[in-house]
């Protein structure tokens, strides 16, 4: 197997720790990427491959895959154990839904914290629109880790055992944190999850990759 990948694409990355967790050998090829210019050049494998132009991009001898949703589920039916899915079909769904709920419910309120990982703007009043939109989505985001910590109750993971909505979820907190977002102190539960899943072979590599890659593209937010 052959992995498109990007140093801070949480996206990519989410696959990263599945193939990990699956104990699958794979190649990977980071593309470039760089906080001035973003995805830029567009690797040429990954432009063919997805519409969209995006990571990651999963080749498996003649099968090619984008969106990590699909690639995600590919890799349960490739290699069924461990398992990242329950196996009832009804806990399935809701396990698939939290995935969902990381990708397009937290990422949007995540979005309006990440004018902060570069030098502030000239612009006086842009800089302030930007702090009104990030303080509006710290709002948001303080009110899905209360929905979490509730959905948690005393479970260790989201779905039961861990999985697929545990790994979208952590990485997706990691990224609010990342960016100086609301921290997990008033919800114990939620706090003892991120531990835990942090604390994960095929999990905490992939996150010191990250953050080794973040020192070096955005280094305003490490005061460098």
């Amino acid at each position: 197997m052959k992995l498109y990948s990007g140093p801070l694409s949480l996206f990519a990355r989410k696959v990263e720790i599945a193939l990990h967790e699956k104990g699958l050998r794979f190649e990977r090829e980071m593309v470039p990427f760089s906080q001035a210019k973003g995805y830029a050049p567009k690797h040429p494998a990954v432009l063919a491959a997805n519409p969209k132009g995006q990571v990651p991009v999963l080749v498996d001898g003649d099968l090619t895959l984008f969106d990590s949703t699909v690639i995600l589920e590919y890799l349960e039916d490739f290699r069924p154990e461990p398992p990242l899915y329950p196996r009832a079909p009804a806990a399935k769904a809701r396990c698939r839904l939290l995935e969902l709920h990381a990708d397009e419910v937290m990422l949007p309120p995540l979005r309006t914290l990440m004018h902060r990982s570069v030098p502030p703007v000239a612009d006086a009043a842009l800089r302030r629109t930007q702090e009104e939109e990030a303080r509006r989505g710290e709002e948001r985001l303080r009110a899905i880790f209360d929905e979490l910590e509730r959905r948690l109750g005393g479970d260790e993971f989201l779905c039961g055992a861990y999985g697929v909505a545990d790994i979208a979820t952590f990485l997706m907190a990691f990224w609010v944190r990342r960016l100086k977002g609301p921290g997990l102190d008033a919800h114990p539960g939620l706090a003892a999850w991120y531990d835990r899943v942090h604390a994960r072979p095929a999990v905490a590599p992939v996150v010191d990759e990250i953050l080794a890659a973040d020192r070096a593209l955005s280094p305003f937010l490490y005061g460098g």
